[in-house]
């Protein structure tokens, strides 16, 4: 997978909420095609902004619990989290652009 770990629903507690860090969570599911389109995209940011902002991935089925807590509904939903809480959300399969400037944005 690279530099985007998959997290659970106790690591999303730990390494989201939890945290003070700029997170942004790719939520996902296997069977969602766009879903694997932007997963290139997310691992060229984690390594190009490395330093200041971490990039996770959560399996929207795995836990439905996580969503319905943040009200995600469509795959792939982009949020980024400052402070443990939802900064910023972007649904649907977008372009290497706007995926970066939705992270130059927050940072």
């Amino acid at each position: 997978m690279g530099n985007v770990a998959v997290i659970n629903a106790d690591e999303f507690a730990q390494k989201v909420e939890n945290d003070k860090e700029l997170t942004l969570v790719d939520f996902y599911a296997d069977w969602c095609g766009p879903c694997k389109m932007i997963a290139p995209v997310l691992e060229q940011l984690s390594e190009t902004y490395s330093d200041q902002i971490n990039i996770v991935k959560l399996d929207a089925d795995a836990h439905p619990e996580v969503l319905a807590k943040y009200g995600v509904r469509g795959l792939p939903t982009l949020m980024i989290f400052k402070d443990g809480a939802p900064h910023a959300t972007k649904v649907g399969a977008q372009p290497k652009s706007a995926i970066e400037e939705f992270v130059k944005e927050a940072i």
